[in-house]
């Protein structure tokens, strides 16, 4: 199976790079995969804080298979919920994107770490399915 794997520093400022490397690694149409790697990411810097170390993994080719994106973290205790933010709220919408954009996402507990992932479905519509939760 094709797989990137990276580890880093989770910051604000590694954002690019990791979806410069889905990019690279899964070619045209790899929007929705760097758009859920941002989000992930995010969330890291959120709630764990700036330098956190974390691993990204993403398996499959984007084109005729499940991509599979995986951000893992050492926080076993701290899990993604999923919640409805109001129209003026400006964060809180970060799993619920994920949700939309996602075949199916979930968590994995490790021994010390956690590990959120989502699976894409090839060719499917992000337009289509997040208008569902931005109103559009």
């Amino acid at each position: 199976m094709n797989e990137l794997t990276i580890r880093l520093l989770a910051t604000a400022q590694a954002a690019p790079m990791l979806r410069h490397a889905v990019r690279e690694h899964l070619g045209p149409g790899s929007g929705d995969a760097e758009l859920c790697v941002t989000e992930l990411l995010a969330n890291v810097v959120r709630h764990l804080g700036e330098g956190t170390p974390v691993t990204l993994r993403v398996t499959g080719s984007g084109r005729a298979a499940r991509t599979r994106v995986e951000l893992t973290d050492p926080d076993p205790r701290a899990w993604p919920v999923r919640r409805d933010a109001a129209g003026d709220e400006e964060s809180g919408r970060g799993i619920a994107l994920l949700d939309a954009l996602a075949a199916r996402w979930g968590v994995t507990q490790g021994h010390g770490t956690k590990t959120v992932w989502c699976e894409l479905d090839p060719g499917h519509s992000r337009h289509r399915r997040v208008a569902v939760i931005t109103g559009g």
